[in-house]
């Protein structure tokens, strides 16, 4: 009687304790993905200097996230992924917005110094051209000069793609197909990073915290789906995306170690259009 009653109480204790480690896993899964952006968005802020990040990682993970939530629209899917893609996107038009200011201020420096240049008869440094979404000029595709024009450009893609989405719910393969670009698109997420530190040849201005969290994140993200029985596109994409982050660790430890000599013709577009 007595080996009974402590049995049931301790059946009491390991019930909680098993919610409280879903709830914790539930949260690091939403919140989880912004960390790494956390110690980038301040070294972007204290340097003033964005050069070294690619703002194509916030377009990808932009569309990647869009697309996940039209997704569950169709085949619904674990409650913490939804509510990461819906963080995911807010923190994504932060980094952005920051980006966007530093670059402008920055061009607004380079505008004053060339003044100054051509006050003083020096040669005149060439000032980049503010640049608009409604200018639909692809060469500047997602170079623009001010923050709600990207904001533009998502409002776009989401009404776009959240109608044809609205038209297509019956076909099975319509929506199997937007989950597989969903997180097909996510797990090139560090694409831009690999090919931004492959032109500067140097991974300077990147935060290496961002990329180790990227890592480890992605690998808790995948073992998360498989556990979880996620969408079988969910887990490959997430084998896919780890193998792109250990790859930007190779290139950290390649450029470290063995430095190279930048590429000649990415010197200087960078801060003109500020990848």
């Amino acid at each position: 009687m007595t080996f009974r009653m402590e049995a049931d109480g301790l059946e009491w204790l390991f019930i909680p304790l098993h919610q409280i480690v879903s709830w914790g896993a539930s949260g690091a899964m939403v919140f989880g993905g912004v960390v790494p952006y956390i110690p980038q968005y301040r070294d972007i802020k204290r340097t003033q200097n964005a050069e070294g990040f690619s703002t194509y990682v916030c377009l990808v993970l932009l569309v990647a996230n869009i697309l996940r939530i039209l997704f569950w629209f169709g085949r619904h899917f674990e409650s913490p992924l939804l509510w990461q893609s819906i963080v995911m996107i807010f923190t994504m038009l932060l980094m952005l917005k920051l980006c966007t200011e530093v670059r402008v201020t920055n061009e607004l420096n380079l505008k004053r110094r060339s003044f100054a240049a051509a006050d003083s008869k020096d040669e005149e440094i060439k000032v980049p051209p503010r640049r608009s979404y409604l200018d639909f000029d692809l060469h500047y595709f997602w170079h623009w000069s001010k923050f709600t024009d990207y904001v533009q450009c998502v409002l776009t893609f989401t009404g776009v793609t959240g109608y044809i989405t609205y038209l297509s719910l019956d076909s099975a393969l319509f929506v199997e197909t937007l989950g597989f670009l969903a997180v097909f698109t996510e797990a090139m997420l560090g694409v831009p990073q690999l090919y931004r530190n492959y032109q500067n040849r140097s991974t300077e201005g990147m935060s290496i915290k961002m990329v180790l969290m990227w890592t480890s994140g992605d690998t808790f993200k995948t073992v998360y789906f498989i556990l979880n029985q996620a969408p079988f596109q969910f887990s490959i994409c997430g084998l896919l995306q780890v193998l792109v982050d250990m790859a930007i660790l190779l290139q950290v430890y390649l450029y470290t170690y063995y430095p190279q000599k930048p590429a000649s013709h990415a010197a200087h577009p960078v801060s003109a259009k500020a990848l």
